[in-house]
């Protein structure tokens, strides 16, 4: 039997364990500040320093669809939980890699698989306790502490590796992640069968008829859709240019604006990165999805034709804002519109399926960025070339439309 009452207590417990558990996966985001001590201390090339960041946002997009099935199916608890221990255990043996193939199995391969897994079961749990109508919002604060963590986890890093060393770093970092993801994970949970949360304070006419209502779609008749690929591709193409930024902010500073203060682009992205992701999230709700991707992804373009012009520290802390910004709104709108198409029932793996490009997005950015500047010396062309990727996004963003089966309101 349906039951239909106001968003409890309760969800927004669920809410915040899981903006917990993000805030933790956000170390990701600190490899920027990694990366730099790996060039300069264990003298690795840029492209190596990449790397690791690269495989990892590979790896974790690449789990995401399996994390995001057995969480659909065993429920978000047990699958944070195990994820959150293979996330630290891949951190501590990351403080024994001392060659780029190790960083690549620990903190890559097996990190990034323990993100994906944590991952899947923050936003799903999430929304289902929550009215169709703040569906961006709740996405938006959930995903906002991946963009969040990078606020103390770069500084953190940053002291770490001033007064210990790389593999002390490492250590730390994982020790930390292990103990702090198991205890937010106890408090992820499912609504009960039926439950179909209203908005406070709705008369019962609205109770009856919910704001959206949309069948919910299997991940088989999802991929039989040219919608599934439009949104695949869009996020490709928006994500690359962010990434880029992020794996390499902390060189750009350094070698375009001869500063060496790298860590604080870098938080000043992760701030902006979270505040983009709320934003678009409670825009989203009152104006569309695709309308605020296409106004993040222009307003991005436009940032990176101007990025090499980015020479002094206040304009490159600018430009990292901006980036962060933007970038974030790609993390909320993504799974909003997934449930907006799709349903939420299958939430979890059907974002899985779409979040496999995030891996493409991770390998493509960082390692653009880093193969451009080995060989011609600057990253110049990689802003441009993120800028017309950007520009196709929002084209993308612009002619998309909803599956047939979806009624509602409109874009």
């Amino acid at each position: 039997m349906t039951q239909r009452m106001p968003a409890s207590t309760r969800g927004w417990i669920v809410t915040s364990a899981a903006v917990g558990i993000n805030l933790i996966l956000g170390a990701l985001y600190a490899w920027g500040v990694i990366g730099k001590a790996l060039v300069v201390q264990w003298h690795w090339t840029k492209t190596e320093a990449a790397l690791p960041f690269t495989v990892s946002t590979a790896s974790f997009a690449l789990m995401m669809i399996f994390a995001g099935r057995w969480q659909d199916k065993m429920g978000p608890r047990l699958v944070a939980m195990v994820g959150g221990v293979m996330f630290g255990l891949a951190l501590c043996a990351s403080a024994y890699a001392g060659t780029p193939v190790l960083m690549l199995l620990t903190f890559g391969v097996v990190g990034g698989i323990g993100i994906g897994l944590c991952y899947s079961a923050t936003t799903p749990p999430a929304i289902k306790w929550f009215p169709s109508a703040k569906k961006g919002l709740i996405t938006g604060i959930v995903v906002s502490g991946v963009g969040l963590a990078a606020v103390y986890v770069s500084p953190l890093t940053q002291v770490l590796l001033e007064r210990t060393s790389i593999p002390t770093t490492f250590m730390s970092l994982g020790l930390g992640a292990t103990l702090l993801i198991c205890i937010f994970s106890q408090f992820l949970t499912n609504p009960p069968a039926g439950y179909v949360a209203v908005a406070a304070g709705a008369p019962a006419a609205a109770a009856a008829k919910p704001l959206t209502a949309r069948r919910d779609v299997d991940w088989n008749e999802m991929l039989r859709g040219a919608q599934f690929y439009q949104l695949w591709l869009m996020f490709i193409l928006a994500a690359s240019a962010g990434l880029m930024i992020i794996a390499h902010v902390a060189i750009i500073a350094k070698e375009q604006a001869r500063w060496e203060w790298g860590f604080v682009p870098v938080a000043m992205l992760a701030i902006f990165n979270t505040i983009g992701r709320v934003v678009s999230g409670y825009l989203s709700d009152r104006i569309g999805r695709t309308r605020t991707m296409v106004l993040a992804f222009a307003l991005q373009a436009l940032n990176m034709f101007a990025f090499a012009s980015y020479t002094s520290p206040a304009l490159l802390v600018f430009g990292s804002a901006f980036t962060g910004l933007c970038y974030g709104t790609v993390f909320t709108l993504m799974p909003a519109a997934t449930a907006d198409f799709y349903g939420v029932r299958n939430l979890g793996v059907n974002y899985g399926l779409v979040f496999t490009a995030f891996g493409v997005a991770g390998v493509l950015g960082p390692l653009l960025g880093g193969r451009i500047r080995d060989v011609a010396g600057s990253y110049t062309m990689s802003y441009t070339i993120s800028a017309c990727m950007l520009l196709l996004a929002a084209v993308l963003a612009f002619v998309i439309r909803p599956p047939e089966d979806k009624v509602g309101p409109g874009r």
